[in-house]
């Protein structure tokens, strides 16, 4: 069971770094900062869950629960610029491309923080499972 918390969480890392990948390099869509910052957050993800899978390291809640609590924080932030106006004063997008824009917003909801939200908190979820577990 503890090795499925795993698959499943490297599955969810693996899909939204794909996916960051598909809209910038494929859709053309430039990252704005706050995207760079969750990437730098997402990418190591893939790369310690899956060896944590490969190892079975039931301990790896040490190392990935830190990044995606704080991805959590960043695409929270994130999506809260998208969708307040009155805090887009307080970006951190200074130069580029702006943190409140939106290159997709589908069912007036989902923009492309919103799914690195989505991938954190279920990164999170499995994490705080196998802590739990142990």
């Amino acid at each position: 069971m503890l090795n499925k918390s795993i698959l499943a969480a490297w599955l969810v890392a693996l899909t939204a770094t794909i996916g960051s990948l598909f809209f910038s390099e494929r859709m053309g869509f430039i990252p704005c900062t706050l995207c760079w910052y969750q990437r730098i957050l997402m990418y190591p993800l893939v790369f310690l869950l899956g060896v944590a899978f490969y190892r079975n390291d039931k301990k790896i809640y040490v190392y990935a629960l830190p990044l995606s609590i704080i991805g959590i924080c960043v695409s929270s932030y994130h999506y809260a610029l998208q969708k307040i106006p009155s805090l887009q004063e307080f970006s951190a997008c200074t130069s580029g491309v702006p943190c409140s824009g939106q290159y997709i917003n589908w069912f007036g909801f989902v923009t492309i923080p919103f799914l690195a939200l989505l991938a954190f908190v279920m990164i999170t979820v499995f994490m705080l499972g196998l802590w739990k577990k142990k």
